[in-house]
């Protein structure tokens, strides 16, 4: 089963790693603004939002194994959906299909790896994260490269699709049975949300905005602002992902020797200031800098949030609220960086430039760095 979690995890980053990649092409062949290309990526975000409740409802009522298996072949006709790019309107509605079909397999796996989690009695959610970062690290690779040999959107999203449908159904077997974290769910009875939940997604929202912004503006700043090649404007998204990487593959190493909270005190500083220096820098390789030291940085918010979520809905929340839900709730005030994140400095690109509107990410890494400790408390 922990097999199986970790590869669903590097498809889920493999499928959005490709798409990042290609964000550069979508924007040149529709022929759109900064603002525009940021409000359709809205679509996607909120695509993502709107799968949630649903998701969560399922997973605690059928079980997290089931909802993967499925959604794993949903997320492979997903891509190539979004490869057909007819035209703008159609580039919005696929980009919210996308957004809602990668949802579903992104919060079922994660909450998977919360029973998982807590059936090994030990912290892992870092080093499964560890592996999304992976998948999106080589997806990135893979789109730079075939973006720069001029490999059209269409045949490339196909290739992806395809992949990994058959890694679904290579995996389709190896997960916990479905009644490892079912739980009941009563109907007409209203539930009060633990605020904890409330406080643990906030903390993940500065994050993920972070996470967000690098992922689909990084390569756009290279190109326009720097006027890299295609290969050099993946590189930015590249290096973040490969430092989320080494972040989340030590991550529980170091929370374990140093705690979360000074771990993610001293995150937030090297993502805010890092990002900081590499805008001030003026230059491609100031922005390949200031993205890697922002991977470093955030790399663990979102991982250490969902476990500590998975904890408290498995022991202090036993049969009031299940893992799965409890996970939906915070990536859902977690994830609303990601739909905000996108648009927003592309709304504010067109006031400032790109290149400075960036400076939004880098501050509010600072903020969680400095509120980890009253918040964790």
């Amino acid at each position: 089963a922990r097999l199986a979690i970790l590869i669903s995890f590097l498809i889920n980053g493999f499928s959005v790693g490709n798409f990042v990649s290609r964000i550069p092409d979508f924007k040149f062949e529709l022929g759109i603004s900064n603002g525009v290309l940021g409000a359709s990526l809205f679509c996607a975000s909120i695509g993502v939002l709107a799968a949630l409740r649903p998701t969560s409802r399922a997973a605690a009522k059928y079980g997290s194994g089931p909802i993967v298996k499925n959604s794993a072949f949903t997320l492979a006709l997903a891509v190539p959906f979004v490869g057909l790019l007819f035209n703008l309107p159609w580039f919005l509605f696929s980009l919210f299909v996308y957004g809602f079909l990668s949802s579903i397999h992104d919060l079922s796996i994660n909450a998977h790896a919360a029973a998982l989690e807590n059936k090994a009695g030990k912290r892992v959610m870092s080093t499964f994260h560890a592996m999304w970062s992976i998948g999106g690290l080589t997806g990135g690779a893979i789109g730079g490269l075939l973006a720069s040999v001029n490999i059209s959107i269409q045949l490339h999203a196909l290739g992806v699709g395809v992949f990994i449908a058959l890694i679904a159904l290579l995996t389709r077997n190896w997960f916990l049975p479905a009644e490892a974290d079912q739980h009941v769910i009563e109907k007409h009875v209203k539930r009060k949300t633990p605020r904890r939940f409330v406080i643990l997604g906030l903390l993940g929202l500065c994050g993920a905005l972070g996470e967000g912004a690098a992922s689909d503006w990084g390569g756009v700043l290279a190109r326009e602002t720097f006027e890299a090649s295609a290969l050099m404007s993946a590189l930015p998204y590249v290096f973040f992902s490969a430092t989320m990487v080494i972040g989340r593959l030590s991550g529980d190493f170091l929370a374990h020797k140093f705690g979360v909270v000074k771990l993610l005190t001293w995150s937030g500083f090297i993502a805010g200031i890092g990002l900081t220096a590499g805008l001030f820098a003026g230059n491609i390789y100031g922005v390949i800098i200031g993205w890697l030291l922002l991977g470093i940085g955030i790399s663990t918010v979102i991982p250490m949030m969902i476990s500590a979520t998975g904890t408290l809905a498995n022991e202090k929340y036993a049969g009031q609220v299940s893992a799965a839900e409890g996970v939906a709730l915070v990536t859902g005030v977690a994830y609303f960086g990601f739909v905000i994140g996108p648009p927003l400095i592309g709304f504010i690109s067109e006031i400032i430039t790109l290149r400075w509107a960036m400076l939004l990410p880098a501050v509010l890494a600072i903020i969680f760095g400095l509120s980890a400790k009253k918040v964790l408390s």
